[in-house]
């Protein structure tokens, strides 16, 4: 798949590019992201290179994995990254998928993570044909459910040490997203309503 670009009101949603290694390298020296996603560790700048200039462009390619550079539309400073891994053949009757995404230290606690996602949903339902998303966070991961949930995401229960993470079992919060749960998509300042939704990677 040719890779996309989206945007909201506050962030831009690009593929990721070589220039953007240091700011990744940068964003994952914090604990809190390898301790809840598959990120290695400890996170050197040969694995942010690999990330940007690899891994997130053979995703894309390859019709898999779409990875997506959160940015703020002011300033261009790297939110986060947000990915969506393709579960089923999306031409198959199932059409699942999985929202996994990290944010930087600074810049959480502002929405964007949230508004990202919404606008990354809405793109996997109405241009990809999912009917089903997934999102599965590490049990305890609070941050990572109160995005989910304040997007619409609905908790269905735990897997139990269905995780492997350094060297252990660990048990995993499951919920999921259907394209009726997603809300309709704010109209333009002074516009009416009106609603778009008729459609809608490494861990959360």
């Amino acid at each position: 798949m040719k890779p996309v670009t989206l945007s909201t009101e506050r962030l831009l949603l690009r593929p990721f590019e070589p220039a953007d290694a240091a700011a990744v390298h940068t964003a994952c020296q914090d604990p809190e992201i390898p301790r809840w996603t598959s990120v290695p560790s400890p996170y050197g700048r040969a694995d942010a290179e690999r990330f940007v200039g690899t891994v997130a462009p053979e995703g894309w390619r390859d019709d898999t994995t779409y990875t997506f550079a959160v940015v703020t539309r002011a300033g261009g400073s790297l939110v986060g990254s947000m990915g969506l891994v393709r579960l089923t053949q999306l031409r198959s009757p199932e059409r699942q998928a999985e929202l996994g995404y990290w944010t930087a230290r600074e810049h959480r606690g502002k929405g964007y993570t949230a508004e990202a996602a919404r606008a990354v949903l809405r793109w996997a339902f109405r241009d990809l044909g999912v009917e089903r998303m997934e999102w599965l966070a590490e049990a305890g991961n609070e941050g990572s459910w109160a995005v989910a949930r304040k997007v619409g995401f609905q908790r269905e229960g735990t897997l139990r040490a269905k995780l492997v993470a350094a060297g252990t079992r660990r048990d995993l919060w499951i919920g999921s997203l259907l394209p009726s749960d997603l809300p309709p998509e704010a109209a333009p300042s002074g516009a009416p309503a009106a609603d778009r939704t008729p459609y809608l990677p490494h861990r959360g």
